[in-house]
């Protein structure tokens, strides 16, 4: 069993900044992957970014240069640093984490936080 959970949602106003938390816990034996995904109302749920245990990362067209992705040092926690902030960008993050324990690898959601980017 794996517990994810996302903080630092909230309300920003156009080309405000957000830094997203997601800690991972339980039957972690390895991360090896760990990212964001977001969903707006009527939409299909989306790849923002996400980082590899070798550190590669990949990002959505619409945030590149604007959001990033990194990874503590313990390696159960990843950050999503976002600025310049757009009214598109409004959306529920989820954080979701490929691990393994010592029987197998699966992925696990967290519960998502609400970014609301509007004036």
């Amino acid at each position: 069993q794996v517990q994810v959970v996302e903080s630092g949602g909230g309300l920003v106003q156009p080309g405000g900044s957000l830094r997203l938390s997601c800690a991972a816990s339980g039957s972690i034996f390895s991360i090896n992957a760990m990212g964001w995904y977001r969903q707006a109302p009527g939409k299909e749920r989306e790849l923002v970014a996400s980082i590899t245990s070798g550190g590669s990362t990949n990002y959505a067209d619409s945030v590149k240069g604007r959001f990033t992705i990194s990874r503590a040092n313990a390696k159960n926690t990843v950050y999503l640093q976002m600025n310049r902030l757009k009214p598109e960008d409004t959306a529920v993050y989820y954080c979701n984490v490929d691990s393994c324990d010592y029987v197998g690898c699966s992925g696990s959601w967290g519960q998502g936080t609400q970014v609301t980017v509007s004036s």
